[in-house]
């Protein structure tokens, strides 16, 4: 278990809540761990009917933290338990048959926007905003998001978000589908809960039978999900992610030939 990851259960909701606000929330291989974890026990556990994601501070969360990717393992092994921990987190969230609920509280960066396309609903606070810059890394987009984004919100502004990096507004978010309510900042995680709240009350096997119906595109997501990663793990150990991450680190414009 991650000491920046807590599972908190109550009310038949499993609350994950990403706890390195003084990192904006970045994500290491061993909070993956410990998320896929909890969304494996989640997915075991008859008692919990509602799984909800939320960041402490600040932000939902800024993405990987990219000192601790760049040293990770890329490649993995045939079954699950060899991959690497990010891939174990997105095979898990993309394999939930039960609900799942991103309360995104500030910036989800990264993953943390791909992240919500295999969530079942998703609320922000107002003032959150959601990102792809995986271009500007020297990587490409992750979670079977070059599909499932262009689903949610139309083919040019996915072109628009994933090559060019900008940033969406909550409001814009809400405008073009990718998230399904906005709340106020103040008593955002009240409002989120409640809503985790309203999915766990209901029927569960009516609420799995839904989501089954709603999601019939599992294999190529799959597909889509392999392929990504596969792209991924080569543009890891490319040039031009080694100086997309050293111009960063040193806040630089990064160089490319």
């Amino acid at each position: 278990m991650s000491d920046h990851i807590r599972i908190d259960h109550s009310e038949r909701v499993t609350t994950v809540t990403l706890t390195r606000p003084e990192k904006k929330n970045a994500i290491t291989q061993a909070m993956y761990q410990a998320m896929a974890d909890a969304v494996n026990a989640y997915r075991e556990d008859d008692e919990a009917r509602a799984l909800m994601f939320i960041g402490e501070g600040d932000y939902f969360t800024s993405g990987n933290d990219l000192q601790d990717f760049s040293m990770a393992a890329a490649g993995g092994g045939a079954a699950d338990h060899d991959l690497p921990p990010v891939i174990q987190f997105l095979h898990a969230i993309r394999d939930c048959e039960k609900p799942l609920v991103a309360a995104v509280n500030g910036p989800a960066i990264g993953v943390g926007l791909t992240l919500t396309l295999h969530c079942d609903l998703v609320c922000a606070a107002q003032s959150a905003t959601f990102a792809a810059p995986f271009v500007s890394l020297g990587l490409v987009p992750e979670a079977a998001s070059s599909l499932l984004l262009p689903q949610a919100i139309g083919m040019a502004a996915a072109s628009d978000v994933f090559m060019t990096g900008r940033v969406l507004t909550a409001e814009e978010s809400l405008g073009m589908g990718l998230i399904s309510r906005i709340f106020a900042d103040e008593g955002f995680a009240a409002e989120a809960r409640a809503l985790a709240l309203t999915i766990a009350r209901a029927a569960p096997q009516a609420m799995r039978h839904t989501k089954a119906l709603l999601r019939t595109q599992n294999a190529q997501v799959s597909e889509v999900m392999a392929t990504e990663s596969a792209i991924f793990a080569a543009q890891l150990r490319s040039p031009e992610f080694m100086e997309s991450v050293a111009a960063k680190l040193a806040k630089r414009p990064a160089v490319y030939p």
